[in-house]
C-alpha cells in the first residue's frame, strides 16, 4: 500500500483543495495537445484517469462555435452598453410604477383637508355624530391607503437601487481595470459612485422629485376653492421655479470645483497607503498629510461656498412658501368676510396649497444630493459605453506565440517626448528574448506594450499577424502572462495567485504552472504548502518570493507569449537557476518569452538578444553574436546613457 506522502502533490488531492471537482477526462478534452508534451513537462494525472481517448478532444485552435470562453464564463455578457443600457430601462420602468403610486399617494393626501373643511362646515353646523363618523372612517381608510402604498414605493425603491449596484457592478468594476491601464486608476472609484446612485435612489429627494407631478392636482383643487388663492399658489410657485433655477446656477460650479479637489484628496490618500513602508521609513509622513491637506481644505473650502449658497436659496424658497401661507390665510379671511368662502374652505386651501409648494422646496433642499448623483450617473455612463471591453471582436484560434514589432513609435501626452522610436523585431514561436539597455531607455514600456497595456503611437504589434487592437481582449489575456516589475499579489493563498484567481482552476494546471516556475520545492518549505495565505502587503513572503509566484502566475493556463519585466530583480542564485531552467521548460511548450533584464546571468538562457538606447535598437541578433558586444568596453560605452566621464585627480 503506497504512501499519500510519496505521491505528487497534483495526484494527491489532499494538499490542493479544488472549488469544484477536478475531471481528469474534461482536462484532457481542453487540452489534448498535453500528450504531444514531453514526459517532463507532462502534467501528472491521478492513477486510473481516463487517457486521451475517454473523451472527444478538439484542437486548441478551434473553439468550439457554440460555446463560450472561460473569462466569458467567469464575466458574463461582454456589452456593458447592453447591461447598462437593459439596467436603466428595468430601474425606469420600476421608477414609472413609483410615480403612480406617488400620484396615488399624495391623491389620498386630499383627504385630510376635505375632512377639515367638512368638519367646518358640515359637522360642527349640524352637530350630526353619524356625520362625524362616516367622514372619520373614510378619513381612516384613505390615511390607511396612503402609508401602504407610501411603504410600497419605499420597497420598490430599495429593490430598484440594489438591483442597479448588483447589475452595474461588475460591468464597472471590469471596465475600470481596463481604463485604469491608461487613467492611473481614478477609475476605480467610480464603484463609490454607484454607492452614490443607490443612496440617492433610497433617500427622500427621490421621493420630493416623484411628488413634484402631483402639484398640478393640488394647484388644481385649490383654484377650484377659488380662483384668487389659485392665483397666489401659481405666483409662488413661479417664484419657487426661479429660485431653483438660480440655486443650480450659483451651486454648480463650487460643488464641481469640491468633486475634483476631492477626488484629488482621495488620490493622496490611497498613495500614502500604497506607499505606507517608504513613508515610515524616510519621515515622509508629514509632507503626505500636508498635500492631502492641502487639496482637503480647498475641497471643503469650495463645499462651504456651495453649501452656503444652497442654505440662502434655501431659506428664500421657505419664505416663499410660508409667506404663501400667509396670504392664503389673510386673502381666505377677507374672502369669509365677503362671503364668498367659508371658514373650513380657508384652512383647507392653506393646507393644500401647503402640499403643492413642498416637492419645489424640497427639490431646492436636496439639489446638492441631485447634482452629486447625476455627475455620477454620467461618470458610470461614460465608462460603460466608451469601454474597449464592449467591442465585439472575432473570436480567433487560440495563437501558436509568433510575435512581430513593426516599426513601433511612442510619443505619449502631454509632454511629447519620444520614447520608443522606430523599434522593430520578430520572434517565432518558442523563441526567447532579452532586451537590454540602461535605466530609461524604453525597455519597460516595450514590455507592457507587448501585452496590450498600452498601443503605439505608430506602428504594430502582432501576435500570430494579428494587431493586437484587434484581439479579442479577453481570449488576448488569456493567452499570453505577464509579470511587471512591482510584483503585487492579490490577498489569498499561493495557489488562487497563481490560478489567477480563478475559481475553476484545475490543480495540475496550478501544479504545472509552479513546476514550469520551479517554484514547487519552495512552496513546500511553507507550513501550509500551496493555501499559505498572503497578505495586502505580500506577507510573509521576501521580495523574491513574490517575484517568483508572480512568475508562476504568468505561466498559469498554457500562455503562448509571456513578457517578463525584470524578473530576476530579486532573486538570489538558486532563483536565478531557477529561472533560466523555466527558459528551457517554456521552449519545450514553444513559449515565447521576451524578457527585460540588466543582470547578465539570464542572457544565456535566451535565443536573441536586443540593446536597445533612447528608444531606439542599437543591436539585434542571436545571442552568440550579441554577448560579445555586451561583454567588450565598447558595447558597455554604447549602451550605457552618456557615461558621466571620472573627476580628474587633485593636483599634488
Amino acid at each position: 500500500m503506497s504512501d499519500d506522502h510519496d505521491q505528487p502533490p497534483a495526484a494527491r488531492g489532499d494538499r490542493l483543495p479544488r472549488a469544484t471537482p477536478f475531471d481528469p477526462g474534461a482536462f484532457l478534452a481542453e487540452d489534448a495537445s498535453a500528450a504531444a508534451k514531453p514526459s517532463h513537462v507532462r502534467p501528472k494525472l491521478p492513477s486510473g484517469a481516463p487517457t486521451s481517448a475517454a473523451a472527444p478532444a478538439r484542437t486548441a485552435s478551434t473553439p468550439p462555435a457554440t460555446s463560450r470562453s472561460p473569462i466569458e464564463q467567469r464575466l458574463g455578457d461582454r456589452d456593458f452598453k447592453q447591461i447598462f443600457s437593459k439596467g436603466l430601462a428595468d430601474a425606469r420602468q420600476n421608477l414609472l410604477t413609483v410615480a403612480l403610486f406617488s400620484i396615488v399617494v399624495n391623491t389620498l393626501v386630499l383627504a385630510i383637508p376635505i375632512y377639515l373643511f367638512q368638519m367646518s362646515d358640515r359637522v360642527l353646523t349640524s352637530r350630526s355624530l353619524d356625520t362625524l363618523t362616516m367622514l372619520t372612517l373614510i378619513v381612516v381608510v384613505a390615511v390607511a391607503a396612503h402609508v401602504v402604498l407610501d411603504m410600497l414605493r419605499r420597497f420598490i425603491l430599495v429593490r430598484v437601487a440594489v438591483d442597479v449596484e448588483s447589475r452595474l457592478g461588475a460591468p464597472v468594476l471590469a471596465a475600470a481595470a481596463k481604463a485604469a491601464q491608461t487613467g492611473g486608476g481614478r477609475e476605480f472609484q467610480i464603484l463609490a459612485d454607484l454607492q452614490q446612485i443607490r443612496s440617492f435612489l433610497t433617500g427622500p429627494v427621490i421621493l420630493t422629485i416623484l411628488d413634484a407631478p402631483t402639484a398640478p392636482i393640488y394647484l388644481l383643487a385649490v383654484f377650484l376653492i377659488h380662483p384668487h388663492l389659485g392665483y397666489i399658489v401659481s405666483t409662488a410657485a413661479l417664484l419657487l421655479f426661479g429660485v431653483a433655477y438660480v440655486n443650480q446656477r450659483v451651486t454648480a460650479g463650487p460643488f464641481s470645483k469640491a468633486s475634483a479637489y476631492s477626488t484629488r484628496a482621495n488620490m493622496q490618500a490611497e498613495a500614502m497607503s500604497r506607499n505606507a513602508q517608504v513613508m515610515n521609513a524616510m519621515g515622509m509622513i508629514p509632507e503626505g498629510v500636508l498635500l492631502w491637506g492641502r487639496e482637503t481644505a480647498e475641497s471643503l473650502k469650495a463645499q462651504v461656498k456651495a453649501q452656503d449658497r444652497n442654505n440662502i436659496m434655501t431659506a428664500i424658497s421657505k419664505f416663499f412658501r410660508l409667506g404663501t401661507q400667509v396670504a392664503m390665510l389673510g386673502w381666505g379671511a377677507w374672502l369669509s368676510l365677503e362671503g364668498s368662502l367659508t371658514g373650513g374652505m380657508v384652512v383647507a386651501s392653506s393646507v393644500v396649497a401647503g402640499r403643492a409648494l413642498a416637492p419645489l422646496e424640497g427639490t431646492i433642499e436636496g439639489w446638492r444630493s441631485f447634482i452629486h448623483a447625476r455627475a455620477a450617473y454620467a461618470r458610470v455612463q461614460n465608462l460603460l459605453q466608451s469601454s474597449p471591453l464592449n467591442l465585439d471582436r472575432l473570436r480567433l484560434p487560440s495563437p501558436r506565440g509568433r510575435l512581430s514589432v513593426e516599426r513601433v513609435l511612442f510619443v505619449p501626452p502631454p509632454n511629447k517626448r519620444v520614447i520608443l522610436n522606430g523599434v522593430s523585431f520578430g520572434l517565432e514561436p518558442g523563441e526567447s528574448l532579452a532586451i537590454v539597455g540602461a535605466s530609461g531607455s524604453g525597455k519597460s514600456t516595450i514590455a507592457k506594450m507587448l501585452v496590450g497595456s498600452i498601443m503605439p503611437t505608430a506602428g504594430n504589434v502582432r501576435l500570430d499577424l494579428m494587431d493586437l487592437r484587434n484581439w479579442d481582449p479577453r481570449q488576448f489575456g488569456e493567452s499570453v502572462g505577464y509579470l511587471p516589475q512591482d510584483v503585487q499579489l492579490f490577498p489569498g493563498s499561493i495557489k488562487a495567485n497563481i490560478a489567477r484567481m480563478r475559481e475553476e482552476a484545475n490543480d495540475i494546471d496550478i501544479f504545472e504552472a509552479a513546476e514550469i516556475a520551479g517554484i514547487h520545492d519552495m512552496i513546500s518549505h511553507f507550513a501550509h504548502g500551496y493555501e499559505t495565505q498572503i497578505g495586502m502587503d505580500g506577507g510573509p513572503l521576501s521580495g523574491g518570493q513574490k517575484q517568483r509566484i508572480g512568475l508562476a502566475r504568468a505561466f498559469f493556463g498554457n500562455p503562448k507569449l509571456v513578457v517578463l519585466d525584470e524578473p530576476n530583480s530579486n532573486l538570489d542564485v538558486s532563483g536565478e537557476r531557477a529561472l533560466a531552467v523555466s527558459f528551457e521548460r517554456a521552449k519545450a511548450r514553444s513559449i515565447t518569452i521576451v524578457a527585460v533584464t540588466q543582470r547578465p546571468a539570464l542572457l544565456r538562457s535566451v535565443d536573441k538578444i536586443m540593446m536597445i538606447r533612447d528608444g531606439a535598437v542599437l543591436a539585434l541578433g542571436p545571442r552568440d553574436d550579441i554577448l560579445p558586444l555586451l561583454s567588450g568596453q565598447n558595447g558597455l560605452e554604447a549602451a550605457a546613457p552618456n557615461p558621466t566621464p571620472p573627476a580628474p585627480a587633485p593636483a599634488v
